[in-house]
């Protein structure tokens, strides 16, 4: 139980200290790691797998919102 608090202490210090890469990973390490927890102790293979799917899932909002926007 003392994983899961430091684990998300710890990701919300990466995302504070790397604002450009933290696009979705912070939210997704967060619930990856909990999930990860969950299933069996294995919380930070989860908060990093959570963590590059939710960075893969922000980059791919992000290409759909500019491919959206309207051009000038």
């Amino acid at each position: 139980m003392k994983l899961l608090p430091a684990l998300a202490i710890s990701a919300l210090l990466l995302g504070a200290s790397q604002a450009t890469f933290a696009a979705g990973c912070v939210k997704g390490a967060v619930v990856g790691g909990a999930a990860g927890h969950v299933a069996g102790g294995h919380g930070v293979a989860g908060a990093a797998a959570g963590c590059a799917i939710g960075h893969h899932e922000a980059n791919k909002k992000a290409k759909q919102e500019q491919q959206n926007a309207p051009q000038q």
